[in-house]
């Protein structure tokens, strides 16, 4: 039977930080003891009891033996994982062994506290991931041990090695898909496909423009237009590398690609040549980046806003909302997500990853070993200059 690699000498604060975790939704009855068919394995975990730095607020403390001091038996360390007690599977429950999780902007946002929807704490990290059913309650139909899913909707929880949901949390999805893009599926690939069909009626030979380009969202943005026959105009920063970073959209299908330095002219309409005025934009950046969008929208065009990475305001001049007739919009996810949309949520999930399995869509992506967690973590914060968006990979002992 599978076991989780387990963390020793936890401290009676960790011990109790972990029951009170558990016992909001399961009874436990024996803090040590050997687990059944009915209960989970016990999981190792990424937790965080307070709001703060992420780097800072996912390491626990913990008391371990250490020889260097034999007058004082113990010593307090730090731990970046903590090992969470067996949790009962009930009849329509799947346990799942976790098998890859992004760190996502949004699972950073929800640790530092400033994100809108946050977990009660303590809390597990993580949003979205894959795994693969281990275990499934008697009442399970549809699902067996060895099948791959995704929690969808996406979920709270998914850093740690053993999860148990109920089974309409889950989506199964083919086992060729490749391990980091069922991963990673639902975040930005959603968000990209959700943006290009809801907002205007694109169509073949029609022109979006969008900024934060290199990210996810981006990639994916250039991707599925190409697919539809849709040019994209696309905005990068100025910084070190940006060369090799317009090669790589334009490869991905980007029709042009302008650091936000090249377009510091009067006239941006006129770097387009025979490429027709974008109809709609897509902004993540805000402050001068989102103007650049509407410099370029055509009259009539709409910039739907999704992200506000450089944390500054959306300045729209006057002709934009008088002479332009420009609308502006956003677009939040998980507000999409609570929505009554299961069987469309699960057929656009299907529809992306089987362009990801025939090689139609991909973004850069870093796996990284779940027991390195804190320098995927430092990564993913921007700590080691741009990185690919890290996936934890996770490797339970014993399997």
């Amino acid at each position: 039977m599978a076991t989780a690699r387990i963390v020793h000498g936890i401290s009676p604060f960790s011990r109790f930080l972990h029951l009170h975790l558990h016992l909001r939704r399961r009874t436990l009855t024996s803090a040590v003891r050997p687990y059944f068919a009915a209960t989970s394995p016990p999981s190792t975990a990424v937790i965080y009891d307070q709001h703060g730095s992420p780097d800072v607020v996912t390491r626990s403390k913990c008391r371990s033996l250490n020889p260097e001091y034999p007058a004082v038996p113990h010593k307090l360390e730090w731990r970046e994982v903590t090992e969470l007690p067996p949790v009962e599977i009930k009849d329509n429950d799947v346990c799942v062994r976790m098998l890859a999780a992004p760190i996502n902007p949004s699972d950073i946002n929800r640790i530092e506290g400033v994100y809108p929807v946050r977990p009660p704490i303590p809390a597990v990290g993580g949003y979205e991931g894959v795994g693969e059913v281990h275990t499934i309650g008697s009442a399970v139909k549809g699902l067996s041990p060895g099948d791959w899913v995704i929690p969808s909707p996406p979920s709270s929880g998914t850093w740690q090695t053993y999860v148990v949901k109920e089974q309409t949390m889950w989506q199964k999805v083919e086992k060729s898909t490749p391990m980091e893009y069922a991963a990673t599926i639902i975040v930005n690939p959603l968000t990209a496909l959700r943006m290009l069909e809801d907002f205007v009626a694109l169509k073949s030979g029609d022109t979006i423009v969008q900024n934060g380009a290199t990210s996810i969202v981006g990639q994916c943005v250039i991707q599925l237009a190409r697919l539809r026959g849709i040019h994209s105009i696309n905005i990068i920063r100025d910084r070190v590398g940006s060369d090799e970073a317009k090669e790589n959209l334009k490869q991905l299908g980007a029709d042009e690609v302008y650091t936000e330095s090249q377009l510091d002219v009067k006239n941006v309409r006129g770097l387009l040549g025979n490429i027709p005025e974008p109809i709609l934009g897509f902004n993540c950046v805000g402050g001068n980046a989102a103007s650049l969008i509407l410099k370029f929208l055509k009259q009539g065009g709409t910039m739907v806003t999704y992200g506000g990475m450089s944390k500054k305001p959306i300045t729209v001049s006057t002709s934009s909302f008088i002479f332009k007739e420009h609308t502006l919009k956003g677009f939040w996810l998980q507000r999409w997500m609570s929505s009554d949309k299961t069987e469309e949520r699960q057929s656009m999930i299907d529809y992306l990853l089987g362009l990801c399995r025939d090689g139609k869509l991909k973004y850069e992506l870093e796996m990284a070993p779940f027991d390195d967690f804190h320098a995927a973590l430092e990564k993913a914060m921007g700590k080691r200059g741009r990185q690919p968006k890290q996936v934890l990979k996770f490797l339970v002992i014993g399997t």
